[in-house]
């Protein structure tokens, strides 16, 4: 496969020979675009020895042969690693100030563009429109990753590992959660009042099922426990159903020994009725009707005791926190239910005024015991992140 990389001005511009020898090494033939500001940060000389052939980004050599038309046309795959905030801004706004630009403007092939940039600049709402509409263009975005930054800060942004950026580019699944199993519950529960009515919530699943098809994409193996749901799970292999807590606790209780996390980005009800009537309740024989709800059992509080001190099986929970009507904070809230529940991870979003529901997009706070990270971005971004931030504590079975 013909291969552009083009390679912008940021600090991860030394990330990018790694991207080049992947590519040569599974026998492409790749050329290199970088920018004049990213050759302030790699050598020309380095790119040349390592992609086997010669740089020219100047756009204004070789007129005669209409260079950007010529390498726009003669390429299968063009890849941006990094692709800083301003390069996306500019590539948004379709600005053709350089040769990449021009290529990237007049090209056919498929473009893949591997973010690189502080957690701040990543959320600002310029860059989440500029990159949702190169997305609408067709351009694929490999997600950044969580971790270090350039300073002493942590966060998402820096760019993503070469084998993801590899991988994603050529539509190749990932492999870093090989041998790791997972099991997910997703969904939300229905406590029935009678035989045809029921006390539920307006939980999509679509984080859940992010979760698992992110886990499923790095060769994770993903065990469901699907809690009515209408989307469609032909995708994953193994599938249990459940549809109110109980049946959720019976479920996970004799399964989640035999995975490596155990992921609850399910709604669980806190209360069901306590005597549910076996027929369906009439307006006609009665004008009032009072319902006693009883609590539902703290699943994952039971599973953390269940499986003892030395458990080897990381614990997710996901706290749905109405902050604007509460006393607490985000943090305050999600730090309170990882202590209580005794359980590793803690992923918190705000959902006030019915804020994340069966939308597409996401903002969670991730908190263990020693971290916390901030995130927003699509559903499946956040899975990413999520999943980035739980891999270190993953332990063989």
């Amino acid at each position: 496969m013909r291969i552009i990389v083009g390679i912008t001005g940021g600090i991860a511009a030394y990330k990018s020979p790694a991207v080049i020898r992947a590519f040569t090494e599974l026998g492409h033939d790749v050329r290199v675009l970088p920018t004049q500001n990213a050759l302030r940060f790699i050598g020309a000389t380095t790119l040349e020895a390592i992609s086997h052939n010669a740089i020219d980004p100047d756009l204004f050599t070789d007129v005669e042969s209409v260079k950007h038309i010529a390498l726009a046309q003669d390429v299968d795959l063009i890849v941006v690693a990094p692709a800083t905030a301003s390069f996306i801004a500019r590539y948004a706004a379709g600005i053709a100030d350089d040769l990449l630009m021009n290529v990237l403007l007049a090209t056919k092939a498929r473009v893949v563009l591997a973010p690189a940039m502080h957690t701040e600049m990543w959320e600002h709402p310029a860059t989440k429109q500029n990159i949702e509409t190169l997305r609408n263009r067709g351009v694929a975005i490999v997600e950044p990753g969580v971790g270090r930054l350039t300073g002493t800060d942590s966060g998402v942004g820096r760019l993503a590992e070469t084998d993801d950026i590899v991988s994603q580019s050529l539509g190749l699944p990932t492999n870093d959660l090989e041998g790791s199993s997972f099991l997910v519950v997703v969904g939300g529960t229905r406590e029935p009042i009678d035989s045809v009515r029921f006390i539920g919530n307006r939980s999509s699943g679509k984080q859940g099922i992010a979760l698992a098809k992110e886990i499923q994409n790095r060769s994770g193996k993903v065990s469901l426990v699907a809690i009515n749901l209408e989307q469609d799970l032909s995708s994953f292999t193994e599938v249990h159903v459940a549809h109110t807590a109980l049946e959720v606790e019976k479920l996970v209780n004799e399964i989640a020994v035999n995975f490596n996390a155990v992921l609850m980005p399910a709604a669980i009800g806190d209360f069901r009725v306590e005597e549910v009537n076996q027929g369906k309740l009439h307006r006609s024989t009665q004008s009032e009707l009072d319902l006693h709800l009883v609590a539902n059992p703290d699943i994952l509080a039971s599973l953390a005791h269940l499986l003892g001190p030395n458990r080897t099986t990381v614990l997710v929970g996901f706290a749905a926190h109405a902050a604007a009507y509460e006393a607490t904070t985000l943090e305050e809230a999600a730090v309170k239910k990882l202590t209580s529940k005794n359980i590793d991870v803690v992923v918190a979003n705000d959902v006030s005024n019915g804020a994340v529901f069966d939308a597409e997009d996401n903002s969670v706070l991730i908190v263990s015991n020693h971290e916390q990270l901030a995130v927003s971005g699509t559903k499946a971004a956040v899975a990413s992140a999520v999943i980035d931030f739980i891999k270190p504590m993953l332990k063989s079975q």
